[in-house]
């Protein structure tokens, strides 16, 4: 896998000093509460793994699976959920966690969704912002790093539901996917 990669744009050492920092983050903004934090499947599996080990308050985890991609290589614009939370979220501070924001139409659906269910807070946190690709202006309350319009793989981020294992994030080589 890694003759795949044209290069690496986040080492594992500052994706944990970014996770880090963000649990630091979170858990200021969040004394005295018990949030959940929603994990948008799979790719945000890895971080939201190490997220929640550095948030060092009570806190509930829950997993939503939404789909705006398929095995598109880019977003179609229409949301699906494939697996829903399993509890209420009437009166709850939520976190979503996203691996990365681009467009910004899958958080748009979700937000929408939740504040719906009566959610008291939504908050947004996602390892990796693409705002070159923003077509829906959403707010990312946490934010591990900035990153370029290029094809990103690596610590959850996939290409054919392949790449996510390696322990960083790079630019997969065009010829992978062309």
């Amino acid at each position: 896998m890694r003759e795949d990669i044209e290069k690496v744009i986040v080492s594992q050492g500052e994706i944990q000093e970014a996770v880090a920092r963000l649990g630091k983050e979170i858990q200021t903004d969040y004394v005295g509460k018990v949030p959940i934090f929603i994990c948008i499947l799979k790719g945000a599996v890895v971080f939201m793994t190490d997220l929640i080990r550095a948030y060092d308050a009570p806190a509930e985890i829950e997993f939503m699976d939404v789909s705006s991609y398929g095995d598109a290589f880019e977003s179609s614009g229409e949301v699906r959920i494939l697996k829903d939370l399993d509890i209420p979220v009437n009166g709850r501070d939520l976190i979503i966690v996203e691996d990365i924001i681009d467009t910004g139409r899958t958080l748009e659906a979700l937000i929408k969704l939740l504040k719906t269910r009566g959610a008291s807070s939504i908050k947004i946190c996602s390892f990796l912002d693409k705002p070159a690709r923003r077509l829906i202006n959403v707010h990312v309350d946490y934010t591990g790093v900035l990153v370029p319009d290029e094809f990103l793989v690596g610590y959850g981020l996939d290409y054919k539901n392949q790449y996510r294992n390696l322990p960083y994030v790079g630019v997969l080589k065009p010829i992978i996917y062309s």
